[in-house]
């Protein structure tokens, strides 16, 4: 099934490594260049940032979703195809669901994984039936799935939920994995 839009969960910090920026930038592009819309949370900062700018430098389409209290701040993209701003966080990512096709993870803080393994647990209770993808660049999340491996192990998760992480290495395999190439 090809997927008209992709939500990619990311965070406003850009990190300390240079290469985290580049792979959200070439995910926006490429998503932009397989004519796939972008939808996230709106910042124009960070990895948020480099992925909207991504997208749209290749003339893609790209919806933001952000909470009042970050347009407050200052944070809001102002370039974005479309930004929707909502009363909070939990009707961010219910918003940015609802939008979406798919969801993809990429390296990020507590906020990038509040919002991943929650649309994965979405997925774990029937909500939703799109497919989750975790790009694990340079193993940055090796040790949250040995976590979720530990946890099989313990019969506190099972593997088939687990198994709906779709786990791939760069943004390259990542856009390839998406459009079926």
């Amino acid at each position: 099934m090809a997927l008209a839009c992709v939500c990619v969960f990311c965070g406003s910090s850009s990190g300390n490594d240079a290469a985290l920026l580049v792979a959200a930038r070439a995910l926006g592009a490429g998503l932009a260049a397989h004519r796939i819309a972008v939808v996230y949370g709106g910042a124009h900062v960070g990895m948020m940032g480099a992925l909207a700018d991504g997208a749209l430098a290749a003339g893609g389409e790209v919806f933001g979703v952000i909470p009042q209290a970050l347009v407050d701040r200052e944070v809001a993209h102002r370039g974005l195809t479309r930004l929707d701003v909502v009363g909070s966080m939990h009707e961010r990512k219910a918003r940015m669901a609802e939008l979406a096709d798919g969801f993809v993870a990429l390296p990020g803080g507590l906020g990038t994984l509040d919002e991943f393994v929650e649309i994965v647990t979405w997925a774990q209770l029937g909500i939703h039936a799109k497919p989750c993808y975790m790009l694990n660049l340079d193993g940055y999340y090796d040790k949250l799935l040995g976590f979720f491996a530990d946890a099989v192990a313990a019969g506190l998760l099972r593997q088939a939920n687990v198994d709906r992480i779709q786990v791939v290495a760069s943004a390259e395999e990542l856009l390839r994995v998406i459009v079926g190439a």
